[in-house]
């Protein structure tokens, strides 16, 4: 789905005030006035935030931002702008960032038994009374008796990290690695709970040559001690400065299928990183053909397949747009290592600014350079590759697993690990309707042999049966192979529970390709075109019917004020789809909106959408205007409100003659004292936010 912009336009009169939104989906360009002309500058959530003073923005990260620059040697990003590349500036070397307070209420009532708190998650600066956390872990308290420590070899916000050596046990005269994380910086029970799930994790996750090798946690009163593997390599980003910033294609690849392979481990766990940067890798020595391995997971998070996480956390420089959107999952990962592929292949970085909030508006608006030096003595398939990673709409993204099987990187010899996407993929095909599943077998005849082999390889790790085929028992013990602890706590074996049909039947490669193939990733494949009408050329054959807009729109779950936009899908000679009918109908979405809405004081809302004019009544109006005409009559929403609120209009509402709004903030999303919304949000209670989302779906009537 593409970014929503909008502007405001306020005028007054007799009966009272009118608001006038505008929001266009596919517009480059933003423009927010309020009522003296002064334009609105976009804001980034803030939660709360430590932003710096240099920011003209509140930054968005709750807990601080390692900007992870890379220092001299490495040049940023010419990145196309509205206003141009930035000049080149350096930074010292930023320490790892501190661990953030996670979006945990529910783990919280669980371990203490009460009700969270409605309103921000307090931080570690909160005024929770320390005497009145419990900071005992339950981790052993023989830590001096187990181990002896040495020097320091790094340091962060929360704790420091120490060489040390067993002194008895399978551990004895063993270099280690020791993370000691002070107890008095624990101020909150979010802060204790971070400590928690970091150890938890690292518990969990075992068994992969590139993962950190987690031995042992222990504590004492001062601290909490986490022992593991000993790097003595030194970080990815040394290397990357040792060698002026630029790696060839063959060692880039190197590095980048360590990454991919870990990445890929963690994400079929149910394993979100959240902060893969090249600080993060560290090498097991110093010899140029050692072992990387992946360090830090104070930011990583279970995740369930199909959960949506919302918290933003990360380093600037590697953040996601779906992060600062506040709804991602795993893909926000494989952004991160689109940005590390970026700067292996050409030494800069595809989205620089001089602050916070320009390197977060470069991620958000501008493409990475793909045109000045080296890019051009680049090979095809490396750039085709970064821009795979670095699609700003997710659902376009590669996989790690995918990654792995990319030209770029194809290796016959190794070994592809199962990827979590297949099982997603196959239970949306057994519940889509059969003239769905009949357009994604068409498509599926018309794939190129680049797809066929991340798709066979896939088949293969199911074992498939002597005739060929799978079912629901192939499924689970794929997954009871590769399943570690970790796989329980994100809840990744619950996904079984919906692919139950295939107890009773079996599903051949064949079909096992239509099930299992993504129309959004083919999408951003050069010869999607191609693939597109190769594909409805079958669909004609096999699967194309006479079909009614009626029943095109119970199929895409839309109403009837969706028609007008469903007329151009089906032909007027037969009616039949038509190609463009196919391809939208393969994305099972309406195109995109724009939104003009038109507000008035008196409990009266007009909002015109794509040219069809509709009237909100109450109870819209009362919410979307939280403030009296005499409070404040002529504020509006701010830029970045407007692509929270209507960013997501995704389709008109089953039978309301409205449209539907999938409300991505539940909190203050910037802190402009002129915005509606934000002052709205933050006095109404998650009940309240939900009514009014639902007042503009539920009370829209078609004028004309």
């Amino acid at each position: 789905m593409g970014q929503c912009y909008g502007k405001v336009n306020q005028s007054g009169g007799n009966e009272g005030t009118t608001t006038t939104v505008v929001v266009s989906a596919d517009r480059d360009e933003t423009s927010v006035q309020s009522a003296n002309g002064a334009a609105n500058v976009p804001s980034v959530k803030n939660t709360p935030a430590r932003s710096s003073s240099q920011s003209p923005w509140p930054s968005p990260y709750p807990h601080g931002v390692s900007a992870s620059p890379l220092p001299s040697g490495v040049s940023p990003s010419p990145a196309r702008t509205s206003r141009g590349s930035t000049p080149r500036r350096l930074f010292r070397r930023p320490f790892p960032p501190p661990s953030p307070a996670k979006h945990i209420k529910a783990s919280l009532v669980k371990r203490f038994g009460g009700k969270p708190k409605e309103g921000p998650i307090p931080e570690d600066r909160g005024t929770e009374p320390e005497q009145a956390l419990d900071k005992n872990f339950g981790y052993g308290k023989n830590f001096g008796a187990k181990y002896e420590l040495g020097k320091e070899v790094g340091r962060g916000h929360f704790g420091h990290t120490c060489s040390a050596r067993g002194k008895k046990g399978e551990l004895k005269d063993q270099p280690l690695a020791v993370k000691i994380i002070s107890k008095a910086k624990m101020t909150t029970a979010i802060s204790i709970e971070d400590v928690r799930r970091e150890v938890k994790i690292l518990k969990a996750l075992s068994g992969h040559k590139h993962l950190v090798q987690f031995y042992d946690a222990c504590e004492d009163a001062n601290n909490v001690y986490i022992v593991m593997e000993l790097c003595e390599g030194g970080e990815l980003l040394d290397r990357i400065l040792a060698r002026g910033g630029r790696y060839t294609e063959e060692d880039a690849k190197a590095i980048v299928v360590q990454i991919l392979s870990v990445a890929s481990f963690c994400h079929l766990q149910g394993v979100v990183h959240r902060d893969l940067k090249p600080e993060n890798f560290l090498f097991t020595s110093g010899s140029e053909d050692a072992d990387m391995k992946l360090i830090d997971f104070g930011l990583s998070d279970f995740i369930r397949p199909d959960e949506r996480l919302n918290d933003i956390v990360g380093s600037a420089y590697y953040v996601a747009p779906e992060v600062l959107h506040r709804s991602y999952s795993l893909e926000a990962d494989i952004w991160s290592i689109g940005v590390i592929t970026y700067i292996l292949l050409c030494g800069s970085r595809p989205f620089w600014a001089r602050s916070e909030s320009g390197i977060f508006r470069s991620v958000l608006r501008s493409d990475p350079n793909f045109d000045d030096l080296p890019w051009p003595s680049v090979s095809p398939e490396a750039k085709d590759f970064v821009k795979r990673l670095l699609n700003k709409d997710y659902r376009k993204r590669m996989t790690a697993v995918q990654a792995l099987t990319h030209p770029w990187l194809r290796d016959d010899s190794r070994l592809v690990p199962l990827d979590i996407l297949i099982y997603k993929s196959v239970k949306s095909y057994l519940h889509a309707t059969p003239f769905k599943r009949a357009a994604q077998k068409a498509l599926s005849k018309a794939l190129t042999e680049d797809e066929l082999v991340y798709l066979r390889a896939q088949f293969t790790l199911l074992e498939p049966n002597r005739d060929g085929s799978v079912s629901l028992e192939n499924f689970k013990m794929a997954l009871a192979r590769n399943a570690t602890d970790a796989m329980g706590e994100s809840r990744v074996t619950d996904i079984l529970n919906n692919l139950g049909t295939l107890a009773y039947r079996k599903m051949y490669f064949e079909e096992f390709c239509a099930a299992a193939i993504s129309t959004h990733q083919l999408e951003a494949v050069e010869g999607w075109e191609q693939i597109a009408s190769s594909a409805f050329e079958h669909f004609e054959q096999d699967g194309n019917r006479v079909i009614s807009i009626e029943e095109l729109a119970r199929e895409l779950n839309v109403g009837p004020s969706a028609y007008s936009f469903l007329k151009d899908w089906i032909r007027t000679s037969d009616g039949k789809l038509s190609l463009l009918g196919y391809t939208k109908f393969l994305h099972d979405t309406v195109p995109k909106l724009s939104l003009s809405l038109s507000l008035s004081l008196d409990t009266k809302l007009d909002l015109s959408l794509s040219g069809r004019l509709f009237r909100v009544q109450q109870p819209a109006a009362p919410f979307l205007l939280c403030r009296s005409q005499e409070n404040s009559p002529s504020r509006g929403f701010c830029n970045l409100c407007i692509l929270y609120l209507f960013g997501s209009v995704q389709r008109v509402s089953n039978g309301s003659g409205g449209f539907h709004v999938d409300e991505r903030s539940t909190e203050t999303v910037c802190s402009s004292p002129s915005c509606y919304h934000c002052e709205l949000i933050s006095v109404l209670n998650p009940v309240s936010r939900g009514l009014w989302i639902n007042a503009f779906a539920n009370t829209a009537v078609l004028l004309q």
